[in-house]
């Protein structure tokens, strides 16, 4: 790394949450001013620095220094004590008396400040009151400072300093000696290799039981990334093992004792026995208890002739039902909780209606929900009534170790039934949350299509709660008015039962594929489509069109794909801000994906805004029709550019057109399960683009990734 010396001459910008700065540093013996950004609080205004970094060029603010280690001392120069004193760093104390202050006591100033600060008072106009305020601001930024020198001592970076200080004060350096992994368990970025390194910095051995205990618990976190809720122990010895180079003995020895003190859970099933995280194992558990608890309490509920009640709805709206719908909206009346599943065009939306329709007429109250703000809002369209996300049904708030949720056991939402739509995308924890604020005796109607992709997260809930056989079920398998159905919809199922859709090249086909081998061509051929030949037929590139991708890397995968797309349908001009950063660049109008939960702000993982405003220090973006959210610069690794997007991403959502790339590249990755996903997005028109070897290989593969989950078997009383 590039290293610089120098004095801070002033702060150009710091973030509110203390993770990005900018300032000017004066360098050492050498003339004129460098810009340095960091990702941490900013230094204070005289302060000496020591900097270990790179240079890079800004396309906008020329060259910069990007620092990554920065280690500080306290000025020396009486220049800078006066600078550092007068930037308004230590409460109490401003130009006038930092001049004062230096003027009186010279280079002893801080020295005084730190071990005799009785002796400011010596200084007219300086009382007791402001001596502790001075004496107390200043001790905290030098604590902050002993943080940041204790790191750097220990060949990690100090930009995690106030983070650590924030978490535990005081007692900071004290903690990291003690056990450094409790770092990567309370302070958020920490992650294991940073709490590894600091261990080895002070002597831990590698064979330490706390690093092998923080070892195994960071591989569990690894593995419920993949969708598992538990792995086979000799599984997770192997990896640690590898992971820490140390005898496989010693991981062993630790799991033992993470499971006997209650660490870690287990559960045996054959000769395998499956170990959990904590938090996972609770919310299988409680999970499958709250679902049983609730079939067990809802009663039927009372309404005289349910037939009766849906044949007289079917003769008001027109509507004529198949035994397999009539036998679902029944369901609803009779089971406290209750599966319906199918796929498109199997008239999963007209029972829904119905069983709102009959359910209202009862005078009951009724909740619908979805995982995602855009199945949310699909599920309120459909019906005509009000439909909320999962979180802000349950009141979500953010908390220092995650969502923290109103609605609970002990706080339990209002209804006599619920209905939650897209369940295939719930993972277990969002799914046990959901069921504690459940109230005893209230219906519980879960919608979704099991074929689609499973949750982003931990389990495979809705397939799990099917195969345990133990919740009522219909699965809606017939096209309902099949001879009006799409292609699309046809051929969604033709994909699903692993038959190769009926394909067209013509333009003004609702699926057509355009064979195409080359990947530079494909992505050349989707940015001409998006630019000029659909807006051609009236759709509009940014609101009708959504081009998804089976892979984030390579020529025709998201990141590269959401450049030549933002190139190409909005492109830079003189009137439209931008900001550039290391990564991706945000502009005016640009089309753009929260990508993490975030409750202060309201706005949740997968919703999708356009950029209404964008200064030099913020970014201002417009979601739906009625909120607008504010994004500070360190707050836009929340965003990406959603001109395309991956598959995962696009469940719950549905697009006047959507287009998808098909190249032997994203081999890994092209699923049945995935091509179905994608294909039923759309509601007027699919475009597939790329190799029919590669379209073969995706409706060929019914391999799904197995998942480690035991939800079934608790249900069925296996375990």
């Amino acid at each position: 790394m590039d290293e610089l010396q120098g004095t801070v001459e002033n702060i150009i910008f710091a973030s509110p949450d203390g993770r990005f700065s900018v300032f000017r540093l004066r360098p050492d013996g050498q003339r004129g001013i460098v810009t340095v950004t960091v990702q941490m609080e900013p230094p204070l205004q005289g302060q000496q620095l020591e900097l270990k970094g790179s240079w890079v060029e800004h396309p906008r603010f020329g060259q910069q220094f990007k620092a990554e280690h920065m280690l500080v001392a306290a000025p020396t120069s009486l220049e800078g004590i006066e600078r550092f004193l007068a930037s308004g760093a230590v409460d109490g104390v401003g130009p006038v008396y930092a001049k004062k202050i230096v003027d009186k006591f010279g280079g002893e100033a801080l020295e005084i400040i730190e071990n005799a600060p009785n002796r400011l008072r010596e200084i007219p106009g300086i009382g007791a009151k402001t001596v502790k305020k001075i004496h107390d601001s200043y001790m905290e930024k030098a604590e902050l400072r002993q943080i940041m020198v204790w790191l750097e001592q220990h060949n990690v970076s100090g930009i995690y300093a106030a983070k650590i200080y924030d978490e535990y004060g005081s007692f900071s350096v004290e903690v990291m000696e003690a056990n450094p992994y409790r770092l990567m368990r309370e302070v958020e970025g920490i992650g294991f290799a940073t709490a590894d390194a600091i261990a080895a910095g002070i002597g831990f051995r590698p064979e330490d039981a706390a690093r092998v205990s923080a070892a195994l618990e960071f591989q569990l976190q690894r593995i419920s990334l993949s969708g598992h809720c538990c792995v086979p122990e000799n599984m997770l010895v192997d990896e640690v093992t590898r992971a820490l180079g140390i005898s496989r003995g010693a991981v062993w020895d630790t799991l033992k004792r993470d499971l006997a003190e209650g660490i870690l859970n287990q559960e045996m099933v054959g000769d395998t026995v499956l170990v959990y995280p904590e938090y996972l194992y609770q919310a299988e558990s409680e999970t499958a208890e709250h679902i049983l608890f609730l079939q067990e309490k809802a009663e039927f509920i009372q309404v005289g002739d349910i037939a009766q009640m849906v044949s007289d709805w079917e003769r008001k709206t027109g509507f004529t039902l198949a035994a397999s719908q009539r036998e679902a909206i029944e369901g609803a009346f009779i089971h406290g909780i209750f599966i319906l599943t199918g796929g498109p065009g199997t008239g999963k939306t007209t029972v829904i209606r119905g069983m709102i329709d009959m359910l209202e007429g009862c005078g009951l109250r009724i909740l619908l929900g979805a995982p995602t703000g855009r199945a949310a809002k699909r599920l309120s369209e459909a019906t005509s009534r009000s439909a909320i996300t999962v979180h802000r049904l349950l009141e979500a708030q953010g908390g220092p170790g995650g969502a923290v949720f109103t609605k609970d056991i002990d706080d339990q939402l209002e209804a006599d039934v619920i209905i939650l739509d897209e369940v295939s995308m719930m993972d277990i924890v969002l799914m046990r949350h959901f069921l504690e604020a459940v109230p005893a005796g209230c219906h519980v109607i879960l919608v979704g299509d099991v074929d689609q992709l499973p949750a982003v997260g931990p389990g495979a809930v809705l397939k799990d709660i099917l195969r345990s056989g133990v919740i009522p079920s219909v699965c809606l398998s017939e096209v309902y008015r099949q001879s009006e159905a799409s292609s699309i919809v046809m051929n969604a199922h033709a994909i699903n039962a692993g038959r190769v859709p009926k394909l067209s090249d013509r333009l003004d086909s609702d699926f057509e594929f355009i064979e195409m081998n080359n990947p530079v061509m494909v992505e050349e051929h989707i940015v001409k489509l998006c630019a000029e030949t659909l807006p051609q037929l009236g759709f509009s590139p940014m609101e009708d069109i959504q081009v998804l991708s089976p892979m984030h890397r390579q020529s025709c995968g998201v990141e590269n794909l959401n450049k030549r797309l933002q190139q190409a349908l909005n492109p830079p001009a003189a009137y439209k801000p931008e900001f550039a950063g290391s990564v991706r660049c945000f502009r005016l109008g640009d089309k753009v994906m929260q990508m993490k939960n975030n409750y202060d702000k309201g706005v949740f993982n997968g919703d999708i805004g356009f950029i209404r405003e964008l200064t030099e220090n913020k970014i201002c973006v417009r979601f739906g029709d009625d909120l607008t959210v504010a994004y500070e610069k360190p707050e836009l690794t929340e965003l990406q550019l959603a001109y395309c997007m991956s598959v995962h991403k696009s469940q719950g959502s549905e697009y006047p057109v959507v287009i998808l790339p098909l190249v032997p590249g994203h081999r890994i990755m092209l699923q049945r399960n995935l091509l179905y996903t994608a294909i039923t997005r759309a509601k007027k028109k699919v475009i597939l683009i790329g190799s029919k070897a590669a379209l073969n290989t995706a409706v060929a593969n019914n391999r799904t990734a197995r998942r480690y989950t035991l939800l079934t078997e608790r249900l069925a009383g296996a375990l």
